[in-house]
């Protein structure tokens, strides 16, 4: 896989857009590593950094404001699919959050999404399994104190 088209796909709401203007600054089997401008501006974040963890099935987020500044670290629980006919790779949003401010207050986001995606089974039992499995491998990095082992990726 060299530089695929990256696409963000989403369960709730249910969306798949290319992220036609997000940069590939390294791409590998691993890992894929991107900086990009926030597709809905909101007052403070401007733009950031982030690593896909392709096998591990998280992304890892730097958030910053217009001066560059950390805001905080968002992860995201995730899973994809890779079309080597078009080089397409879509990424999909498991919905479980994990963000991390800067003074190391973490906060775990969005379970509820994932019940009611199971509920109106936008999801599987399976993907529900994979979705937790994942976020508690990145809570298990996170309190151990080895957040830094991801974020040395981006910074």
């Amino acid at each position: 896989m060299i530089n695929p088209i990256l696409y963000r796909r989403r369960i709730i709401p249910e969306e798949c857009i290319p992220l036609k203007d997000d940069i590939i600054l390294s791409c590998d089997e691993e890992r894929i590593i991107t900086s990009w401008r926030a597709l809905h501006p909101k007052k403070d974040l401007h733009h950031g950094t982030s690593c896909y963890f392709l096998k591990e099935g998280f992304k890892v987020s730097k958030f910053c404001d217009a001066d560059d500044n950390l805001l905080y670290w968002y992860c995201d629980i995730i899973d994809f699919d890779y079309h080597s006919s078009d080089n397409r790779l879509i990424v999909t949003d498991l919905l479980a959050d994990v963000i991390i401010y800067p003074d190391g207050f973490v906060k775990v986001v969005d379970l509820d999404e994932l019940v009611t995606a199971l509920e109106s089974r936008s999801i599987s039992l399976d993907t529900l399994k994979s979705s937790l499995n994942r976020l508690d491998r990145l809570l298990k990095i996170i309190y151990s104190g080895k957040f830094d082992t991801l974020k040395k990726y981006i910074i």
